[in-house]
């Protein structure tokens, strides 16, 4: 265990370390060999700074509506999946394609369909009389949008995962519930749901994690506009730490982020271990 223990020592540890230490600091990535003691003044600008509130409300709906969105539709798509349909194992596979393709290309390819004049979208809207616009440079729908391409790219393993899941529950609990009389809908809320809790529980926490820290595919797209309407913390941080050239700042951000996310995991953990 001590090659192991000394790796996550070097990858994991001392960089998270060396950030607390840094958030305490004034310190500019034109000179990064320079800091300055600030205690705690980056936490207390970040109360006052309109823009890191902006992005922090935006993280929660952003967070919040993709993983409740993947949830819902993976637990749709394993459902489907788990039935012996005519060319299942095909679809099965085909299911995986959205989300083993780079996130760099499928920002290429939403962006694209929703090009003013030649995009799909917008070709479509016209026949129904509807507008010709960039619709991610839309002030209201540029964040639904993005959420979009999250969803659409993670769902599938989040599918895939609660249909293993499912895989593993032994039939004989399916049929003695129907020898018990019990329906579909009841099926699925005792025995499906309950034996699937814990892959559920797994999912939750890792998409959780992984849409809170969201950069590169909203970079991509958007760029946190349009007017900071995209702007999530993972955007502010890049944006403080190599466009404001504030590492100080930005490793304050980075910081708060790991407490929020740790609490989450934490408290859900307890709470779902408890139920």
């Amino acid at each position: 265990m001590i090659p192991a223990t000394l790796l996550m020592l070097l990858i994991i540890v001392y960089p998270t370390v060396r950030a607390v230490w840094m958030s305490f600091h004034q310190r500019s990535f034109l000179s990064p060999e320079e800091s300055t003691w600030v205690g705690i003044a980056n936490y207390e600008a970040l109360l006052e700074d309109p823009v890191f509130t902006q992005a922090f409300v935006h993280t929660i709906i952003f967070t919040v509506g993709a993983v409740v969105a993947m949830y819902v539709l993976g637990l749709g798509l394993a459902l489907l999946l788990r039935n012996n349909l005519p060319g299942v194992g095909y679809l099965r596979s085909l299911s995986m394609v959205p989300w083993v393709i780079p996130p760099v290309v499928i920002v290429i390819i939403w962006t694209w369909m929703f090009q003013v004049d030649y995009g799909l979208v917008n070709l479509i809207s016209q026949q129904f009389g509807g507008p010709n616009k960039y619709w991610f440079g839309d002030y209201d729908l540029a964040l639904p949008l993005v959420m979009m391409l999250r969803v659409w790219k993670d769902t599938p393993f989040v599918a895939i995962a609660l249909l293993a899941s499912m895989q593993s529950i032994p039939p004989e609990y399916y049929e003695a519930a129907k020898i018990d009389g019990a329906g579909a809908v009841q099926q699925f809320r005792h025995i499906t749901l309950p034996n699937i809790s814990y892959i559920s529980m797994v999912m939750i926490v890792t998409e959780v994690i992984a849409a809170f820290n969201s950069f590169q595919m909203i970079y991509i797209a958007t760029g946190g506009g349009p007017v900071n309407q995209t702007e999530v913390l993972g955007t502010y941080v890049y944006q403080q730490a190599f466009g404001e050239y504030m590492l100080g700042y930005a490793a304050a951000v980075g910081i708060v982020m790991l407490a929020l996310l740790t609490l989450f995991t934490a408290v859900y953990i307890k709470v779902e271990n408890t139920e």
